[in-house]
């Protein structure tokens, strides 16, 4: 099977083709792993090949009313259902029930894919299980999430996992530049090795500017010391920037956890070459207590963001952790 010259995961798409090949396919799939590596893509591309009224060799025709529904995002037996907000609410569970009451209009098999079902809420995750549990004949649920800690252990048991896996950095690298053919090689280099292997993440935070404020905001993290005042008001001027990104600041904070993880990662390696210059300064700069403290300031950060907590404030209290240098590394 072809799914759109998907690179990188073969072990997801060789479970996949001997799965369609063989017809028989499971009641539900989930598709698990970080953003960014293609699971959502690989999800379309399994549903274009099964409602294709005429595949070929495992591939849609392109051209068969199945095939040209699909592709206009008109095809009545293609539920898709993404988080409405930050998560996917109970009603949408609900409606989704009701829907499965019915036959598919069309095609022989009905194809249901769930996005970022991770971001479930434990009401909508039961929801969903009744679903799993008794699953209506004649129809495939693909539930797309990254990570499966974050899910109902339940739910997880009633699907066939499908890993996929960060890119490695040269792969994710050609990726970046096939799409961002303006970035040179060293630029698409160093954006995949930002985002661990995950291309889709390195587009969407060069396409949001992100990016930069990234930069700038390591930049000054690394930067010669300053006074405290100073300190507090470069920390207070960036959440300033930070709260006013809108949906870039989950990106965002994803980014720097990858840096801080390249931080302590630099503080336990022999050879730290494949380092860049900015964690080899902060390797300097923070002992591992202090940079595992930096890491748990993200995570609490998200937590507040999950619960709409004032982004603002969310954003200057974390600025503030992470312009305090506290005791010089030792």
């Amino acid at each position: 099977m072809s799914f759109s010259a998907i690179l990188g995961q073969t072990k997801a798409l060789t479970l996949l083709s001997r799965a369609v090949g063989s017809g028989r396919l499971a009641h539900a799939y989930l598709f698990t792993g970080p953003d960014g590596v293609g699971k959502t893509t690989v999800a379309l591309d399994l549903a274009a090949v099964l409602l294709c009224r005429r595949p070929q060799a495992l591939l849609p025709c392109g051209s068969c009313p199945g095939c040209l529904k699909f592709q206009s995002s008109n095809h009545p037996d293609f539920l898709r259902i993404a988080p409405e907000g930050a998560a996917i609410k109970i009603d949408q569970i609900r409606n989704l029930k009701k829907a499965l009451n019915f036959a598919p209009f069309e095609s022989g098999q009905r194809i249901v894919l769930l996005e970022e079902v991770h971001t479930m809420r434990r009401e909508a995750g039961n929801s969903l299980l009744k679903i799993l549990e008794e699953p209506p004949a004649n129809n495939l649920l693909i539930l797309v999430g990254n990570a499966t800690g974050a899910m109902l252990d339940t739910i997880v048991s009633r699907c066939q996992v499908i890993p996929f896996s960060p890119l490695p950095i040269q792969l994710a690298a050609e990726i970046i530049r096939g799409r961002k053919p303006d970035l040179d090689a060293a630029g698409s280099l160093a954006l995949a090795a930002l985002v661990d292997g995950c291309p889709g993440q390195a587009l969407a935070i060069e396409a949001d500017g992100i990016l930069v404020l990234y930069h700038r905001l390591i930049s000054e993290m690394v930067a010669d010391r300053a006074s405290p005042a100073v300190r507090v008001e470069k920390a207070l001027a960036l959440a300033a920037e930070l709260a006013e990104s809108k949906e870039g600041i989950e990106p965002l904070l994803a980014l720097l956890r990858i840096f801080f993880k390249n931080v302590l990662a630099a503080r336990t390696s022999v050879n730290c070459a494949p380092f860049v210059p900015e964690v080899m300064r902060a390797r300097e700069r923070w002992n591992v207590s202090q940079v595992s403290a930096k890491i748990a300031a993200i995570d609490l950060a998200e937590q507040a963001l999950a619960r709409n907590c004032n982004r603002g404030l969310t954003s200057e209290v974390l600025l503030l952790d992470f312009f305090d240098y506290g005791t010089p590394s030792s």
